[in-house]
Order: structure tokens, then C-alpha cells, then sequence
């Protein structure tokens, strides 16, 4: 016991001589502080937003691919999020269903059409960034088709008949939607692609005037406990999401609601949004959490950081670092990843069939994704002293390896020391850093090696990801 507390006193005294003698702020690393699991970064391209994929010419849509998927060129974004459609028609802006027409009733069975276009060219989509490396795909349905609703729409809001404070004259359709939600997910299967969750409604607290469907967390609760047992019957090894709210508090209260009412285990997946209220005090849930859709809607930006706007690069750097490090999500998606907007709902702009431009929100996301965190990944102690404009993730790899992430939120440069990584104690050991600014892109340097720390520049308004 002796001899146990003699090394640990001298390992004390070694992090407290290095700190002494760190000439700036200190990230201080702790392996045995560990949180949640990482599953990834992600985006979606729904409402026929794959569509605009497909049509750019080959180069120009690896290329965008690449930036999205890829861990060697691009983000590596790991979660696909595709929507899973309720509207009898396909427009653009549209997701069709594939159970277009009402039946007799609600008892009958749907006449099912194949995926209409490959589902808007989301199964191509899946199949290009599963090549690429992508883990999960997320079907989230965003409304049931009209004739299973209050409002006899798939949009303007309304309720599944069927749950409670609903009276529809056409009875109860809550098997008839798990049902479609079922051959959904084998629809799929018969195109080699496994749907990983699967989510019933989309930002449940609002009547928008596209799909849209109301949910309380009891009616929520209401159609699990008839979607549970239906995919377990049907042998699907598929888990449920849920509820998808426009906000963290919003979407806290339905997961309160199912929890409630002892719905909570048939959930695998508790997925919120980041629009009405962001990410904030983790949910009292032992599932895993995902924020799945924010952007913002101003005119398309491309800065990293020139007014602090809620669109340039930095202000997403500190939204998904301050998600993962405060909020214990597990996954964090953006909305578009391409579009042809011409507002920051996505990160890529894309124009005609040639033009991909890149916005610096992409970057950001990079220094989250699997270029240096790895699916399995354990979230670990990253604390700062030293200096209150820094802030600092740390997630550990199942090789071993460390990537710390340091957002500089000060205008000056700050000579930043990491401690407490077991591999920099082991001499002769190169630690590489990526830098994304105004003027960087993941511009690879490399850190100070001494002593058993790593000490490199983080320059003001900045984000540094150390690799050790």
C-alpha cells in the first residue's frame, strides 16, 4: 500500500511541476473520469434534398459526398437521418409515401407502392455514405399519411387517431401506422440496407404547414406500446426513437411524459432538436441521446468568425462541443448537409449541377467526427485552468488514442498545455494538432513534446484538436 501511494504521490508531484511551469492555460486530461459513449456526427438530406445530390454531375457530387462522409477528405460524418415520407404526392419539397391511398378503413390493409424514386434517391444516398463509413441510419417519419389523423392531412399539424384526447370517426390507426412503419424498414432491408432507428414523429410541439404531427409525451407513449410489439414480432432488430422536439426542454417534457407513463423502455433512442431551446442540463434518461436536426435561416455564411452571428463556424464549434461536453449527447446532427438554399440550413451550398461551395459550420463539425473520434469512442475529463475564453472536450479511442478539442473563444493567442495523457509520459512521441480559423481548414501543425505534456498555440477565435 506503501509503495501505491509513493507512485502516486510522485505522479501527483510530476502533473503539479508541469502545470507550475505551463506558461499559459492548462487542459488537465482525466482518463478515469468517464462519461458517454460517442456514436458520431451526422445530417440529413431529406425532402429531396438527395435529389440535388444525385443530379450534380460525378465530380462534383463525390465531392460533395466526400466532404460530407469521408474521414480523410471531409467531416466524416457517421449518421444519416433520412425522412421517412407521408404525403400522396412527391413535388419537390415533398416526401411520398408508400401507402399513398386511404384504405377502406382502418382495418383493411395498405396497398403498398415500392419506394417511390428509391425513396427521393435516399437509398442511393445510404449506399454512398455507408461506402464512405457511415454507422446509423435514422428514419424519422416527420407525419402518419393524412387519413390516419385528426386532421385528414399529412400537414398543419393534428393528432394519430387512436391516442388519447383523439375521437376519429374512422376508429384507431396506431397498428396501421407501425405496419407501414414495418414495411418501411424491410422495404429497405430488400435494398441491403439496415434501418438502425427508427422515429414516429418530428417536432411534436408545433403545427407547421408542411408534414407535421402533434404528440404529447402520453400519446406518445400510446403508439409505443403498439410499435414496440410490432417490431418485435416482425423480427426487426430496429429500435424506436423518440420524440425528435424542436427543443431541448420541449422534447425533455414528451421524454418525461412516456416516461411517465412506463413507456421508456421500448425506447433505444432519445433524439431532440435544438431550435426552441438549445442543449442544455442532460435528460434524466439512461438511453442514448442525440440532438438530430438545428441550423439557423439567415442569408448563407460561409465566415468562421466575424460578428459572433449564430451561423458562422465558431458559434457551431462552441453549439456541438457544448452538447457532448455539457449535455451528454451521443450524437449531434445538423440539418441539410447539401442543399441548394440559399440559407445556412446546410453546410454545403450547392448550385445547378457543378457548384459545391463549403461553408466554415462543415469545419467545425470535422473536429467531432470520425477523422479523430471514433464510433465506441469514450467522452473523459478535459478540464481548463487558467483562462475562462477556453473551453475543452477529450474523447478516448478504443486504439488508445486521445483527441482533445480546445475552442479559443478570446481574440489573443494562448500557448495552451495539455496534462494527464498517458502517452505523452512514454518519451518520443509526436502529437499532431488540426487548426480550423478564418484562415484555416484543418490545417495540420504539431505539438510541443516535454516532460509529459503537449503544449501548442491556439490562436484567438479558433479551434485546436489535438491527436495524442
Amino acid at each position: 500500500m506503501a509503495l501505491c501511494w509513493t507512485a502516486f504521490s510522485v505522479a501527483l508531484a510530476a502533473i503539479t511541476q508541469a502545470a507550475a511551469q505551463a506558461s499559459g492555460p492548462v487542459v488537465q486530461v482525466n482518463s478515469n473520469e468517464r462519461y458517454q459513449t460517442y456514436d458520431g456526427i451526422g445530417v440529413s438530406e431529406a425532402f429531396q434534398r438527395s435529389l440535388v445530390l444525385h443530379e450534380l454531375n460525378t465530380d462534383s457530387q463525390n465531392l460533395a459526398l466526400d466532404y460530407l462522409f469521408s474521414n480523410t477528405k471531409g467531416a466524416g460524418f457517421t449518421i444519416l437521418r433520412n425522412g421517412l415520407g407521408s404525403s400522396p404526392d412527391d413535388p419537390f419539397d415533398l416526401m411520398k409515401s408508400i401507402a399513398p391511398v386511404a384504405p377502406s378503413s382502418n382495418s383493411s390493409k395498405l396497398q403498398y407502392i415500392p419506394l417511390p424514386r428509391d425513396d427521393q434517391y435516399q437509398v442511393w444516398l445510404a449506399h454512398q455514405a455507408i461506402a464512405r463509413g457511415v454507422n446509423y441510419i435514422y428514419a424519422d417519419a416527420w407525419a402518419a399519411d393524412g387519413y390516419m389523423k385528426t386532421t385528414g392531412t399529412d400537414f398543419n399539424g393534428g393528432y394519430l387517431c387512436g391516442v388519447t384526447n383523439t375521437s376519429c370517426a374512422s376508429g384507431d390507426w396506431r397498428q396501421t401506422y407501425a405496419n407501414k412503419l414495418v414495411k418501411y424498414i424491410r422495404d429497405y432491408q430488400s435494398k441491403g440496407i439496415k434501418i438502425d432507428y427508427l422515429g414516429f414523429l418530428n417536432e411534436p410541439d408545433l403545427n407547421t404547414t408542411y408534414a407535421s404531427m402533434q404528440s404529447s409525451g402520453q400519446q406518445a407513449a400510446d403508439f409505443l406500446e403498439v410499435l414496440y410489439p410490432t417490431l418485435k414480432k416482425a423480427g426487426l432488430k430496429t429500435q424506436i426513437a423518440c420524440c425528435d422536439g424542436s427543443g431541448w426542454e420541449q422534447n425533455r417534457d414528451r421524454l418525461t411524459g412516456i416516461q411517465q407513463a412506463g413507456q421508456e423502455p421500448a425506447l433505444g433512442l432519445v433524439t431532440s432538436h435544438g431550435y426552441s431551446s438549445a442543449p442544455g442540463a442532460p435528460f434524466a434518461t439512461d438511453k442514448k441521446v442525440w440532438q438530430t436536426e438545428w441550423s439557423t435561416f439567415d442569408t448563407t455564411n460561409y465566415d468562421w468568425y466575424a460578428t459572433g452571428s449564430q451561423s458562422e463556424g465558431l458559434t457551431w464549434a462552441n453549439h456541438i462541443q457544448q452538447a457532448f461536453g455539457v449535455s451528454n449527447v451521443t450524437g449531434f446532427l445538423y440539418w441539410w448537409g447539401a442543399a441548394n438554399t440559399t440559407d445556412n440550413q446546410s453546410l454545403l451550398f450547392v448550385n445547378n449541377t457543378a457548384e459545391v461551395r463549403v461553408t466554415k459550420r462543415l469545419w467545425a463539425h470535422a473536429h467531432f467526427g470520425s477523422r479523430f473520434i471514433r464510433s465506441g469512442a469514450i467522452r473523459i475529463g478535459a478540464a481548463v485552468s487558467g483562462d475562462s475564453t477556453l473551453n475543452a472536450t477529450a474523447f478516448s479511442n478504443a486504439d488508445g488514442t486521445v483527441a482533445v478539442q480546445v475552442v479559443n473563444n478570446g481574440d489573443d493567442i494562448k500557448n495552451v498545455t495539455i496534462l494527464g495523457v498517458d502517452q505523452l509520459s512514454k518519451g518520443n512521441y509526436t502529437v499532431k494538432t488540426w487548426l480550423t480559423n478564418q484562415a484555416n481548414n484543418l490545417t495540420q501543425g504539431y505539438a510541443v513534446v516535454a516532460g509529459g505534456t503537449s503544449v501548442a498555440q491556439v490562436p484567438g477565435r479558433s479551434l485546436l484538436s489535438f491527436v495524442v
